[in-house]
C-alpha cells in the first residue's frame, strides 16, 4: 500500500494556508506569532518564514491591511485585518471549499465501498 508523500499533505497545506489565514483575521486583528500560534494548535503547523511572505502578498493584493501598535511586551507589532475585498475572497473560498470537500469526501466513501 502506497503512504502518500510528506509533499502531498505540503501542497494541500499550502493551497489552504492563505485562506485559514485569512479566516484567523477576519474577526480580530492578529500579529503574526498569534496566528503562528493558533495555526499551530489545529495542525495546520508553519513558521515564519512562510508566514511573513504569504502576509506580505496578501496585503500586497489588497486582501489584509496592517496597523502597528505598541506592546506593553516588547517592540511594536505589525497588526493584520481582513479587507473588504478578503472578506469577499474569503466568503468566495468558503462556498468553494465546501463543494470540494463535499465531492472528495464523496468520492473517498464510495471509493471505500468497492
Amino acid at each position: 500500500m502506497r503512504v502518500p508523500a510528506d509533499g502531498l499533505v505540503s501542497q494541500m497545506r499550502r493551497g489552504a494556508l492563505e485562506y485559514c489565514v485569512m479566516a484567523l483575521v477576519q474577526q480580530t486583528p492578529r500579529y503574526a506569532f498569534e496566528m503562528i500560534e493558533a495555526l499551530g494548535q489545529t495542525g495546520m503547523l508553519t513558521t515564519e518564514g512562510t508566514l511573513y511572505p504569504l502576509l506580505s502578498r496578501l496585503r500586497r493584493d489588497g486582501l489584509v491591511k496592517t496597523e502597528w501598535r505598541e506592546s506593553t511586551d516588547g517592540p511594536p507589532r505589525r497588526y493584520y485585518e481582513l479587507t473588504a475585498e478578503g472578506r469577499r475572497a474569503l466568503t468566495a473560498f468558503r462556498v468553494e471549499w465546501v463543494g470540494f470537500r463535499a465531492a472528495v469526501d464523496g468520492i473517498l466513501q464510495e471509493a471505500k465501498k468497492s
